[in-house]
């Protein structure tokens, strides 16, 4: 899984079939802290996502497995939308 923050939506009008009806969201990959990295991810939204959000990405076959993107060909979904983030140091 990877940390990200939306940053912007892709809007695509020629697409595949499988991916028509779906929002596509520009991610910002970050650290822990929400600190901005220099990684760009395209997107699918499974969870109503929306910019401003701090959010978990699946990447790969994985990205493949939820109810929106299942047959699609994509390599990254939103998966969730990040509320709090614990750590505790030892």
């Amino acid at each position: 899984m990877i940390f990200a923050k939306v940053i912007g939506n892709v809007v695509a009008t020629q697409k595949d079939k499988n991916l028509q009806g779906k929002k596509l969201l520009l991610c910002k990959e970050t650290d822990h802290n929400g600190k901005p990295l220099n990684t760009y991810h395209v997107a699918v939204d499974a969870v109503q996502a929306g910019e401003g959000d701090f959010v978990l990405l699946s990447y790969g076959s994985s990205a493949r497995m939820t109810d929106t993107t299942k047959n699609a060909p994509i390599d990254a979904v939103v998966m969730a939308i990040v509320d709090n983030v614990q750590i505790t140091a030892k």
